[in-house]
């Protein structure tokens, strides 16, 4: 009987400790540095745009025609990579199970996601994290209008002089057990960028 009370009383504090020291991952996570590095794998329903740096005038008149909703499109695919270098600049390792983001585009809100994959980020490392994102831009512009999101993409892409602000808010989250914990609290990003 003290035998199982003493093993009972290891694997909870065990299981406390565990706890802590995911809680700590995340807050080192809060308090690293996000920089905008690059966007990557654009896809705009099928077409592919690579990084976006050198798109051709005959993709600048397919994307004219895909964004102004041709053809009676009933969606509008768009995914990408945005890639983020996170710097840990703390004493302790920096980590994450899996991630729920959402991200804004000049204050209109472009998308929400997960990212299922750990990330750890060791004391004075910077890490790539890529985000995968995906979106149908026919439901954005029925919620806002064709030509808003028509003319924030265009940005986005640098096919306008607009520049553009992107809002990301990161929420990390941890296992405890088999249950994934978000942190309440969203770790905010802002990028400017685009255009020309």
């Amino acid at each position: 009987m003290k035998k199982t009370i003493f093993m009972l009383s290891v694997m909870i504090l065990l299981t406390g400790c565990d706890i802590m020291n995911k809680i700590g991952g995340a807050y080192q996570l809060s308090q690293s540095e996000y920089r905008y590095r690059s966007i990557d794998n654009i896809q705009l329903s099928g077409l592919n745009l690579g990084d976006a740096s050198g798109i051709s005038l005959s993709n600048l008149a397919t994307i004219a025609t895909i964004l102004s909703g041709g053809s009676g499109m009933q969606t509008i695919p768009f995914s990408m990579t945005l890639n983020m270098d996170v710097t840990n600049p703390n004493t302790s390792a920096a980590f994450l199970d899996a991630l729920d983001y959402a991200i804004q585009i000049n204050e209109m809100e472009f998308v929400e996601g997960k990212m299922d994959i750990p990330v750890r980020i060791e004391p004075g490392e910077t890490r790539v994290i890529g985000v995968p994102i995906s979106v149908d831009l026919k439901s954005l512009m029925n919620r806002y209008s064709q030509e808003r999101v028509t003319s924030e993409m265009s940005g986005f892409l640098g096919i306008t002089p607009n520049e553009t602000s992107v809002s990301v808010k990161l929420w990390p989250k941890f296992y405890v057990g088999k249950t994934l914990v978000k942190v309440p609290a969203p770790i905010s990003v802002i990028f400017n960028f685009g255009g020309k």
